[in-house]
């Protein structure tokens, strides 16, 4: 039996954050096409994905860090959800799903009318998980030289 998995609103800068983001970053690295490069992680960005600007969800299974997903503010009642990532142990079990549900309740939370995201056309399960749960493709919002796709999805009232 597999033990229950929880989601925690944590600090981006905990062990079991970076742990995330350190697997997260190997798996992408490995997967683009001359690697990727996410530079150092800026202070100014983990602050707005903490409360009360945004939000950083750690799933854990057996005290483990086996997913996460982070929120920021993007503009007036906008956010932008970052590094949705799942363990390759934690996989097909719907964490992905539940992370997002997470982050979006995190978000009405916060005042935030609408989501959006970005990811890469090396990532067609990303691609596929956005488009299947209802996030629509938008033009090009920023110039993150990893994107190949731009998402938005509206909160409603």
């Amino acid at each position: 039996m597999t033990e229950p998995t929880t989601l925690d609103i944590s600090d981006p800068a905990s062990a079991d954050a970076l742990a995330c983001l350190t697997a997260y970053f190997g798996e992408i690295a490995a997967r683009f096409p001359g690697g990727f490069d996410p530079g150092p992680l800026d202070p100014v960005d983990l602050a707005a994905q903490r409360p009360p600007h945004g939000a950083f969800v750690i799933a854990r299974r057996g005290g483990a860090p086996v997913g996460c997903v982070a929120l920021r503010p993007d503009g007036d009642r906008m956010g932008e959800v970052k590094r949705l990532w799942v363990s390759q142990a934690a996989r097909q079990e719907g964490l992905a799903t539940r992370l997002m549900i997470r982050i979006e309740t995190e978000a009405r939370a916060l005042g935030m009318a609408a989501l959006r995201l970005d990811t890469s056309a090396h990532l067609p399960e990303a691609v596929a998980f956005y488009r299947r749960h209802g996030w629509v493709e938008i033009p090009r919002y920023n110039d993150n030289p990893y994107a190949h796709h731009w998402f938005m999805r509206s909160l409603g009232p």
